[in-house]
């Protein structure tokens, strides 16, 4: 198998717009990796990128010396188990980690199948149906933000963590189902935390560079979904 040093060159293949790929951006930032950042453009995918991640052919890849990782989670752990110097992103103990991992795969699943049906309903029946089912999906993720926080405003604690990035990539994306829907999702009545939470995220020094703003977000999506 081939093996990558913490020396090699390192690659982060990615699009402006993706909330996974600032997932990796964000993991490489909180471990001081340097990195080359290369711009895909998706209908015209490069060599590069089918070469890296043949199966999926889809952004985030990072490659790491003569090694390719895909999947944004999968980046993630791989970062941290790679470039193990502080800040851990990670929890140290085995009932967290599952716990971390638990909601996140929550989040890549039930969180954004509802936020893409939102997003993607012509008819605003469907998407009020499909708007309060995001609603529960954010409640139950208030209710593990409750249980993971200890006090502090990330699911972290002080720091910011796995779970934290994991949810961080419905940022963007909750702001433009916001706008679609007229509903706000993140209140004080009924996801305080996760309404602290996600201000915490957006200021987050290894964040704010990396997140595009909610009006670029927005124009993003009305292209994607073909929404005027």
């Amino acid at each position: 198998m081939a093996q990558s040093g913490l020396n090699s060159t390192v690659k982060l293949l990615g699009t402006w717009g993706s909330p996974f790929a600032l997932r990796a951006q964000v993991a490489l930032h909180l471990k001081s990796v340097e990195y080359e950042y290369m711009e895909e453009v998706l209908n015209s995918k490069s060599d590069l990128l089918l070469e890296s991640n043949p199966i999926y052919k889809k952004v985030p890849v990072l490659i790491h010396g003569d090694v390719s990782v895909c999947e944004s989670l999968n980046i993630v752990q791989y970062i941290d188990e790679s470039w193990p110097s502080d800040p851990s992103i990670l929890p140290s103990h085995p009932s967290d980690r599952a716990f971390a991992r638990f909601w996140a795969h929550f989040v890549d699943g039930k969180c954004f199948e509802t936020i893409n049906a939102v997003a993607g309903a012509k008819d605003n029946d469907v998407r009020m149906a499909m708007a309060g089912n995001l609603t529960d999906c954010l409640t139950s993720l208030e209710e593990a933000f409750q249980k993971s926080s200890k006090g502090g405003y990330l699911f972290g604690g002080e720091n910011i963590g796995f779970l934290d990035i994991a949810c961080g990539a419905m940022v963007g994306p909750l702001s433009v189902v916001e706008k679609f829907s007229g509903v706000k999702f993140l209140s004080e009545d009924t996801t305080p935390g996760m309404l602290q939470w996600a201000e915490k995220f957006r200021a987050h020094e290894a964040v704010e560079p990396y997140l595009p703003t909610v009006a670029e977000f927005l124009e993003f999506a009305k292209k994607k979904f073909n929404v005027q």
